[in-house]
């Protein structure tokens, strides 16, 4: 079979290919930018539903949302799908309207002789001598638009039909290879339009061609490369994390984090750059003057006048922000807005490079700065500020320490309610509305409170050297002022999973799908931030962490879902792994379940992890697996004479209930041996 490549010189299979490859393009494109996030603890919705509190300066907190939703839009991209669907449609278009170019039909010889698939033999040769004499070319003349050659092929399909139908040689050709003739020659057309194959187009099809695959594929494929490269994980620039890496110091605090966070080229986008000229000295100093009628500490101002030009004033917007400052310019107040989510972005990176580091200190410092950027309240500040409309003279007016023991929102909200309200009302303080936001706010405060946290190896009794831990956390989420139940013992154990349950013994099986078939996994709604100009989804950072060495032992898990509903104060369970220290001993370590997002509701916690010599615990299990004589046999009445223990003989009403006593019998020996050896100790610190 021969092989034939050919141009499509009348441009009929133009669209199917141009078809084919919009919709390699266009599904997958469409599909991951319009389809809705699958990850875990997400939900588009906020944290108070019915809130209508509206900070200072509401206006521009909106514009700065919008024009970020605006960005994250991908205006370019959205505008790309829409043309490439509108060329797909067009494709169709004429594809259903353009017919076939050369009129080619499949062929046909009942179609040809213009009979019956139904039609006899007899028939078949009676119409063929028909249409012989009808069509032979010596019996008719060629009219105006026909020609001898013409009649001779007509005549030529007449008499090869025939014999297709006739002939059993070529009759076997045509049900094989569809033709009669037998094997055809393969022919290949090449799509493309007719422009493109015309006479005189040939110099602008090599011009297009040069643009396309000289210059727009390299770039294209170029800025997406570098654009993987130019980013981290973490979704901040290579530069400005490099900045961090040699910025890290493993003393560090939330203050001297602040300034640390300016040396990001993200600073310097916003406070300028390239466009140094368009800041005039006259709103540094307003910036400055403003921060320091704010009050913020001489400490910090004196960090600030150490540093120059962009990130002096990327500092100053910074504890502005942080402040809550009115900047009274809307030049910088957006420059102010844009500078918290670019600070929340950089110390994620610093996070992670603190992660590398393992050093206690900085990974707490900054989980703790980013809960005052979330919330826009300064380090070592009143976690009340995160209530509506409560400012530092309603902060002063109801702590009464002159802020040396800052209250949290939980012992605010335990406060009676008659001292509660007469601390908070009254001239120069809170009307009654402005009192009830800040109460509604504080009972969804989703405060984690961890009920209990043990150690376990899943099957075993005893915790030996190097085997695979479990660090199990039982926890509730208990809003402040909320009168929680009691919590049921049972709902503090921890079953371990069946044999035949392979995911989960790998510790592979995500928690989110714990839940029921058909039961919708809690989420975690948007975090409660109205200065912080972005929708921000919280979670909870829990690990374990050498309060000697200050040293992290267990990387952080995060939290950013529950597996059953937080409504009705139901106990959640989040699991860790790692291995257990090479040696017998107790090894005290602390247990720190951080937020993201809220002030306040941290918890830290004292564990002792066991490990037992593995010699003594096979001593253990030997001697339990020596069975007691029974009380009736000969050894036991000789065991009893000489003052030993032996198994009393129980007479059970039935075999079913003996069974059961039994069984319950050895669960609750199993569940004692099992609280008693391994040492939960987790008294709060």
């Amino acid at each position: 079979m021969s092989q034939d490549y050919n141009y499509d010189d009348q441009g009929q299979f133009f669209p199917y290919f141009i078809l084919t490859l919009s919709g390699l393009v266009l599904v997958p494109l469409t599909y991951s930018t319009f389809a809705p996030s699958k990850q875990p603890g997400l939900l588009k919705t906020p944290l108070l539903k019915d809130n209508t509190y509206k900070p200072p300066n509401s206006d521009l907190i909106d514009g700065a949302r919008r024009r970020q939703a605006k960005r994250e839009r991908r205006l370019k991209r959205f505008i790309s799908i829409v043309f490439g669907w509108v060329l797909f449609a067009y494709m169709v278009y004429l594809i259903a309207t353009t017919k076939n170019a050369e009129g080619k039909k499949i062929w046909d010889p009942y179609d040809i002789l213009g009979i019956s698939t139904s039609a006899t033999e007899k028939q078949i040769k009676s119409h063929y001598r028909k249409l012989s004499l009808k069509f032979h070319p010596d019996k008719i003349r060629p009219t105006e638009n026909q020609t001898i050659e013409m009649l001779n092929e007509q005549f030529s399909e007449l008499t090869k039909a025939y014999k297709t139908l006739t002939d059993e040689e070529i009759r076997n050709n045509y049900a094989q290879y569809g033709h009669p003739d037998g094997k055809q020659a393969f022919s290949i057309g090449i799509a493309l339009p007719v422009w493109i194959v015309s006479e005189g187009n040939s110099y602008y099809v090599l011009a297009v061609y040069g643009l396309l695959f000289g210059i727009l594929l390299p770039y294209t494929v170029g800025r997406w490369w570098y654009g993987t490269k130019k980013h981290t994980k973490d979704g901040v620039l290579m530069e400005s994390a490099g900045s961090l890496f040699r910025a890290y110091d493993e003393h560090i605090d939330e203050k001297k984090l602040v300034s640390i966070l300016t040396v990001g080229e993200e600073m310097k986008h916003i406070t300028g750059g390239k466009r140094e000229k368009e800041w005039i000295g006259s709103e540094e100093a307003i910036i400055e003057r403003k921060i320091r009628e704010a009050g913020v500490p001489e400490r910090e101002l004196a960090a600030l006048q150490e540093l120059d030009g962009w990130q002096r004033r990327a500092c100053g917007l910074l504890w502005a922000y942080l402040y809550r400052v009115d900047l009274g310019s809307e030049k910088l107040e957006n420059a102010k807005l844009d500078i918290g989510p670019a600070a929340v972005a950089l110390n994620r990176s610093f996070h992670a490079i603190s992660l590398a580091y393992s050093n206690t200190q900085p990974i707490l410092a900054s989980m703790s700065l980013n809960q005052s950027l979330i919330q826009a309240i300064p380090p070592d500040h009143s976690p009340l500020l995160q209530l509506p409309n409560f400012t530092s003279e309603i902060v002063a007016a109801v702590e009464q320490d002159g802020g040396k023991n800052h209250w949290t929102v939980q012992r605010f909200m335990a406060t009676p309610e008659e001292k509660r309200r007469k601390l908070c009302v009254g001239k120069g303080l809170l009307s009654e509305k402005q009192y009830e936001q800040a109460i509604y706010f504080a009972k969804n405060l989703p405060a984690l409170s961890v009920e209990d946290a043990f150690f376990k190896v899943m099957g075993e009794t005893y915790i030996t050297p190097s085997s695979l831990v479990q660090f199990v956390v039982k926890c509730r989420v208990i809003p402040p002022g909320s009168k929680a139940p009691p919590v049921d013992p049972k709902d503090l154990l921890d079953e371990d999973p069946e044999e035949t349950d392979v995911e989960a013994l790998l510790g592979r099986k995500s928690r989110w799908s714990q839940s029921k078939q058909g039961e919708e996994t809690p989420t975690t709604p948007f975090a409660h931030a109205p200065f912080y100009p972005r929708d921000y989804t919280p979670s909870w950072q829990i690990f374990l962490a050498d309060a000697k060495q200050a040293k992290m032992i267990v990387p952080p898990q995060a939290i950013t879902g529950f597996e059953k509903s937080t409504d009705n104060f139901a106990v959640q369970t989040f699991k860790m792994q790692f291995q257990a220290p090479p040696q017998p001993g107790e090894y005290t370590f602390v247990m720190h379940c951080v937020s993201d997002s809220y002030l306040g509701v941290d918890t830290r916690r004292s564990v002792k992890l066991v490990i037992s010599d593995p010699s003594k615990v096979e001593k253990i299990i030997e001697e339990d697996d020596i069975s007691e004589p029974e009380e009736d046999s000969i050894a036991g009445q000789m065991n009893a004479m000489r003052g030993g223990p032996v198994k009393k003989k129980k007479v059970p009403k039935d075999d079913d209930s003996s069974e059961d006593e039994e069984s319950d019998t050895d669960g609750e020996q199993a569940a004692e041996e099992s609280e008693t050896d391994t040492d939960t100790d987790t008294d709060e610190e």
